[in-house]
């Protein structure tokens, strides 16, 4: 990795833990919640070009491609697993995070000297969003197609408002 973009990872974790300390009373606010994860994905990256760290088991772990969108009834998180056995993944939903994990296996072992590229990750990797508002996990769908995995997160409105009618007795 170029040093430019070492230096720019570096002030991007500077900036989170300084915006999580000057808001660390409000643990719910959206903006906590992303710096804690800015700091936490800045955290993992060992200024590489693979951005690949070891596990407890000296196995090399990757982080999951993604992408968030959202939509004005849901949120979506699409990302291009092609290679993995979906019985190989792993997705836990909270109301406010969603972690992916889950391994890509090879389906033979090839030597190290018969590469002439090797650029595809194979092995463990995983992945944590924080989301930007509340979701029903319960109401929460996965879908996997051509390679790609979708996972489709119903907002939660909280802010709605009910009238009330106030009844004589």
């Amino acid at each position: 990795m170029e040093e430019q973009d070492k230096e720019f990872f570096e002030k991007l974790a500077e900036y989170a833990q300084k915006y999580k300390e000057e808001n660390k009373n409000d643990e719910n606010d959206y903006e906590v919640r992303l710096a804690k994860n800015h700091q936490n994905t800045v955290s993992k990256i060992h200024f590489s070009t693979d951005y690949i760290e070891e596990d407890d088991n000296d196995e090399l772990e990757g982080e999951l491609a993604i992408d968030v969108y959202q939509t004005p009834d849901e949120i979506v998180i699409e990302s291009p697993i092609a290679g993995v056995d979906p019985e190989d993944l792993d997705i836990n939903v909270t109301n406010d995070s969603v972690t992916i994990k889950g391994k890509r296996r090879r389906s033979r072992e090839i030597e190290e000297r018969d590469y002439l590229y090797q650029e595809c990750f194979w092995g463990k990797f995983s992945r944590s969003v924080i989301l930007p508002q509340e979701i029903d996990p319960e109401k929460a769908s996965v879908t996997f197609k051509n390679g790609v995995l979708k996972i489709r997160l119903p907002k939660l409105n909280r802010k709605k408002v009910k009238k009330l009618k106030v009844k004589i007795e």
